[in-house]
């Protein structure tokens, strides 16, 4: 079994456990694969029309149709190198008794299933950012070399990002947050067509926020919570249910990457941030294909030969260097998010 073959390496990825990334998991569950390049998706503008009343002997009334605008975006590639140096089998894997129990051949096995489940857990940080960017803009910033910087606009109705100052702020006295989250919800409603199911705040927000006696009266901790199981896994992700009020969920949310352009841990939620979302936001991860060579002649995971357009959310090949003597290994993919019902999202700085 050559364990660099392309079948090999994408059948490794496919049987890599994902990693669990929350905010992307909760609000872009649904994932399509396309075999173009560029990614289409379909605006429709929410109306809320009524039937016409005529009289009984009188014609029906023609009703136009509600149209739509169809968006077309070329995502970047997410290019992932690794190079594997014949020196780095012959030493011992961390975690491997002393003195070594592996075979080069192994421990080169092993080395090659790690670093496929460390492009994906790197991936899936990105979509991650990329997820919580929507959430908190209506906008999703794609940036790379040779690419530029290209900022992709949903749309999002611009009253949706509020920043309350001076004595709006939560921390100011006579200020109700809850009367605030209420007011938002009932805009999102209005807007979007679809009801607010969850608030995500960071923890400096949340403090402002359960400061209100009226918040801490309303907040109930039992109903509405996922399983215990969940919660726990949640939990340790940087998600942490803390109740409902009525029929919404509240959340705290810590989560931090490496900026890749400072080197520096970012946060993901900045800090006072309120984020109001509706499981109806209808997102989804959309891969364009892979545009590569070598699927073109390249069997996929399931034995059907390469089309050179190879629709999977990642590619994964291998290749040699002869002088000086390594072997690369690169994984590919192509993803965009899209939120179907952007105006299902509302965010606000909270001072």
């Amino acid at each position: 079994m050559d364990i660099f073959s392309t079948a090999q390496l994408n059948a490794v990825a496919d049987n890599t456990e994902e990693a669990v990334t929350p905010i992307l998991d909760m609000f872009f569950p649904d994932i399509e694969i396309s075999d173009k390049e560029e990614i289409k998706f379909d605006n429709k503008p929410l109306k809320r029309r009524l039937s016409p009343f005529v009289a009984p002997f009188v014609q029906g009334k023609v009703v136009k149709r509600n149209g739509f605008k169809t968006e077309t975006f070329t995502p970047a590639y997410i290019k992932d190198k690794r190079v594997f140096e014949p020196s780095a089998n012959l030493k011992r894997r961390a975690g491997e008794p002393i003195g070594g129990t592996l075979t080069p051949a192994q421990r080169l096995q092993a080395a090659v299933a790690d670093e496929i489940a460390d492009m994906k857990d790197m991936r899936e940080r990105r979509l991650e950012t990329m997820a919580m960017e929507i959430l908190r803009t209506g906008k999703v910033t794609v940036k790379g070399e040779g690419f530029g910087t290209v900022v992709v606009d949903f749309g999002r109705n611009a009253n949706h990002t509020v920043t309350l100052a001076g004595a709006a702020a939560w921390d100011q006295a006579g200020v109700s947050p809850l009367a605030n989250i209420k007011t938002w919800s009932s805009t999102v409603l209005k807007n979007s067509g679809k009801a607010v199911t969850d608030v995500i705040m960071d923890t400096l927000a949340y403090a402002s926020f359960t400061a209100d006696q009226s918040v801490k009266d309303a907040l109930d901790i039992r109903r509405g919570a996922p399983a215990q199981a969940e919660l726990a896994q949640l939990a340790e992700l940087g998600l942490q249910f803390n109740g409902t009020i009525g029929n919404t969920r509240y959340w705290t949310y810590q989560n931090w990457y490496e900026d890749p352009d400072t080197g520096t841990e970012t946060s993901m939620i900045p800090d006072n941030t309120v984020i109001l979302v509706s499981k109806g936001l209808a997102g989804v991860r959309h891969f364009g294909a892979i545009k590569d060579i070598k699927s073109q002649s390249a069997t996929d995971v399931s034995g059907n030969n390469g089309d050179g357009s190879f629709s999977r959310d990642i590619f994964i090949k291998s290749w040699d260097e002869e002088d000086p003597s390594v072997r690369y290994l690169m994984g590919q993919s192509a993803p965009l998010l899209v939120p179907y019902f952007v105006d299902a999202t509302f965010c606000v700085t909270t001072k």
